[in-house]
């Protein structure tokens, strides 16, 4: 994937507020609403660790809100009817709430959970018009859908070590967070290519009109790329 765009931020919507386990639901909280470590007309994203036994309260404000586990465990999540519901989540499940809904969200499991939390903005963009003749990036071969509704759809796929991807157009932006600590060569058509180190839990916004190939030169890679509609 090429470097993100830069945009100018906005106003913070989303808030996390982390609840005291000794208080009631009721009781005053400490609150926390960490920065987005992604904002732009499209999407705010945050990178959040749930530690087990620290509920958090999870609040979309201006639209539906998508989470997907870069790393999982059982996650209890409690409706503000009171519902609860418990699940076993792993690396590259994602879930939407719609917007204005609140519920809590609480690792019961040993290991602290780690999900990228994207809230969908209103600024809906018609995919890239593909004049290429290079086939869309998704889907792909050994790529898994794993979500998709009106706004959004979300891959997973890892790359082998020197096996190159098929040469491709990106029809859509992209939000795209990775696993491990690996090298991926972007190839475009004319023959340049570029080297991207990229960390686990690295998080890139790139706009789509691109096209290239991809290819694992060093370590170790997977993602979960959501394509925006």
């Amino acid at each position: 994937m090429i470097p993100p765009v830069k945009k100018p931020f906005a106003i913070l919507k989303w808030q996390l507020v982390i609840i005291l386990a000794v208080l009631p639901m009721t009781a005053q909280v400490d609150a926390a609403s960490p920065a987005p470590v992604i904002e732009n007309e499209r999407v705010e994203v945050w990178d959040i660790t749930l530690s087990p036994g620290k509920p958090i309260l999870m609040q979309g404000h201006k639209g539906a809100v998508v989470t997907m586990f870069l790393v999982g465990g059982k996650i209890r999540s409690t409706k503000e009817n009171g519902e609860t519901i418990v699940s076993e989540r792993k690396f590259g499940d994602a879930v939407c709430d719609a917007l204005g809904t609140e519920h809590t969200e609480e690792v019961i499991s040993e290991s602290p959970a780690r999900v990228i939390v994207a809230e969908l903005k209103e600024h809906p963009e018609p995919p890239y018009m593909n004049k290429s003749g290079y086939p869309a990036a998704f889907p792909r071969p050994g790529s898994l859908k794993v979500f998709e509704n009106d706004r959004v759809v979300i891959w997973n796929y890892t790359w082998t070590q020197n096996v190159p991807t098929p040469m491709h157009f990106h029809d859509k932006d992209v939000l795209v967070v990775y696993r491990y600590d690996g090298s991926l060569k972007s190839t475009t058509p004319d023959g340049k290519s570029l080297v991207h180190d990229y960390k686990s839990g690295s998080i890139w916004f790139n706009q789509g009109n691109r096209v290239h190939f991809e290819e694992l030169v060093k370590g170790q890679q997977s993602a979960m790329i959501m394509e925006f509609k």
